[in-house]
């Protein structure tokens, strides 16, 4: 089935909440007007239907070729990417110094969302991109900013993020990559990188001229852990002194990875100064990396939220296109003996309802989350830290559904989703991969009660649920989930519950914080979608009355069954020991 951009639903949400019109009266977003949205809104969907969306099934079933540390992308992609950096999609909230169109960061993710969900895997380039922009700007100094950022921000050249080692995995302070400044030579001032990095998405490609590499490096007696980490700016290709790209530096895709989904996406094993001929440049200072870092680590857990809701889009989409043409048996009260297509079975009917609820309340969630970002970067009173609580929910919950939907997308399909000639197993096997990189999921709920929940003293968490018992009204669910998230949040951060016991219960708490969030943000959907004016006659609004109503009287309820789990503690997980659990 052809992918259809979400445009209505978009500008519904960016409108509504994500308040765009809000942050277009401040002079840092003023181009954000309403025709400047509603125009991105639809040429983005028009763009990622005509050019990313028809290459999805070649870019699986073709994938990335790597041969002797060059990596070849798919008939089509380079052409494609070539389309998407001129028509500006790239450079949409880069700043404006640095030849930038300085819009909302709002906008810049709804752009990933739309392609994302056209082309899940090949839009993974542009994703770290954006990662790398803002850390340079955020952290580079004047002539770094100068040297890289209009072709990154132009979308001319890309941006990798380099962290995980083969054996340190997650744990970022066993890293061993060294750096050596270096101190004559036309490289004097820099640094001799040496060490491999895994996992590096899109570390190696055909699609641009230069590849842009922030790389963590220890300094020579470096402390240990994440203390003595440094950050270094490794170009694929060394510059001259006008900025163009020159002679190749010493940096090679040792292989990719054969991955279950994302074939679209290189994931490289990079080797950096194999002939001890590899140079960098620190930027944010020594042992500033981890800062650096963490600056495009945020900016990429949000978007790989954003996947979530694109592959739910792409699979939910699909799963009603064959429901709608799949006839079979008659629907049991009907008093038919006629044979119906799939979508009027009760059952069938639920799955689908589920996962438009789903992706719409993560859509939601997605856009408040940004909106927040915009909002902290205008300096808005208490922004920066609901965008911190929001981003772990964001990347964790998000995926999660992410994941969801796209099992329930095979679902609908029956027999014909387990096998690859629908492409409904292409989405589930590529969304896989979402709750795991950027920080596990179970990461991310590690953060949200060891970091989050006290941030600001509690004032953040607090902050939230207050607006969320607030908002809830009249809806008793809602209003019992945010009661239950606060008593767990309240257990977590008193005496009695250990460090142990918190992280035991911090996938749940996790869930039913979003979940209760999302609740929040469906109701005043549904309260702005019966307040419209009109005879009760639009189809999206009928629809956005049906899918709000679900969440709130479905997947609100449900996330009320995790709180036994948030609260009980870690005993019962250490109540067999290693040998005895694997017995």
């Amino acid at each position: 089935m052809d992918f259809r951009a979400p445009s209505r639903e978009q500008i519904f949400v960016l409108k509504h909440i994500a308040k765009i019109g809000e942050l277009a009266e401040h002079e840092r977003f003023a181009n954000a007007s309403e025709d400047m949205v509603e125009a991105i809104v639809e040429g983005i969907g028009q763009f990622a239907m005509g050019e990313f969306a028809p290459l999805n099934r070649t870019g699986d079933t073709v994938g990335a070729q790597w041969k002797d540390g060059a990596v070849t992308m798919p008939d089509g992609f380079r052409k494609a990417y070539d389309e998407f950096v001129a028509g500006g999609w790239a450079s949409i909230d880069g700043p404006e110094e640095f030849d930038g169109q300085g819009l909302p960061y709002s906008l810049s993710a709804l752009i990933l969302e739309t392609c994302g969900a056209a082309n899940f895997a090949f839009t993974l380039c542009p994703m770290l991109s954006f990662g790398a922009v803002e850390a340079i700007h955020a952290h580079g100094s004047d002539e770094q900013k100068a040297r890289y950022l209009p072709n990154l921000i132009s979308g001319a050249w890309t941006g990798t993020m380099n962290l995980t080692e083969p054996q340190a995995g997650s744990d970022v302070g066993a890293l061993r990559a060294t750096a050596e400044p270096v101190t004559d030579g036309p490289h004097a001032g820099k640094y001799r990188i040496k060490g491999q990095k895994i996992y590096i998405t899109f570390g190696e490609h055909d699609l641009t001229e230069n590849i842009i590499h922030l790389v963590l490096a220890r300094t020579p007696g470096a402390p240990e852990g994440t203390r003595g980490i440094s950050l270094f700016i490794v170009p694929k290709n060394h510059l001259d002194a006008d900025g163009n790209v020159a002679e190749p530096n010493d940096v090679t895709c040792v292989s990719i990875e054969h991955k279950l989904g994302i074939h679209a996406s290189p994931t490289c094993v990079m080797a950096y100064g194999e002939k001890d001929e590899c140079y960098g440049e620190m930027i944010g200072g020594e042992f500033g990396g981890m800062k650096a870092m963490f600056t495009m680590m945020n900016n990429a857990r949000i978007n790989v939220g954003s996947q979530g809701v694109q592959i739910s889009e792409r699979a939910t989409q699909q799963a009603i296109g064959y429901a709608t043409e799949r006839v079979q048996s008659a629907r049991a009260g009907s008093g038919s003996k006629d044979p119906v297509a799939i979508i009027e079975h009760p059952d069938v009917r639920r799955m689908l309802l589920r996962s438009r609820s789903l992706t719409q309340a993560t859509r939601a969630l997605l856009y408040y989350a940004t909106s927040h970002v915009d909002r902290a970067t205008l300096g808005l009173e208490g922004a920066k830290a609901r965008a911190e609580i929001l981003t772990p929910l964001i990347k964790g919950y998000g995926t999660d559904v992410g994941n969801e939907v796209a099992s329930i997308g095979v679902q609908v399909h029956g027999g014909m989703g387990f096998v690859e000639e629908t492409g409904a197993a292409q989405h589930f096997r590529d969304a896989r991969i979402a709750p795991i990189y950027e920080g596990t999921n179970g990461i991310q709920a590690a953060d949200l009660v060891g970091r989050k929940l006290g941030l600001d003293g509690g004032e953040a968490m607090n902050s939230l649920l207050a607006e969320i018992k607030l908002s809830a009204g009249d809806e008793p669910a809602l209003s019992a989930l945010a009661q239950a998230v606060e008593d767990v949040a309240i257990w977590m951060s008193g005496g009695e519950a250990s460090i142990d016991d918190r992280l035991a219960g911090s996938y749940p708490f996790m869930t039913m914080l979003a979940t209760a969030t999302c609740g929040m943000l469906m109701k005043q959907q549904h309260e702005i979608a019966r307040s419209e004016p009109g005879d009760g006659s639009d189809p999206f609004l009928q629809a956005k009355l049906v899918t709000t109503r679900y969440y709130l009287d479905h997947l609100v309820p449900e996330a009320m069954g995790l709180k036994p789990a948030a609260m009980s503690g870690a005993d019962i997980l250490y109540a067999l020991d290693s040998d005895a659990l694997s017995a």
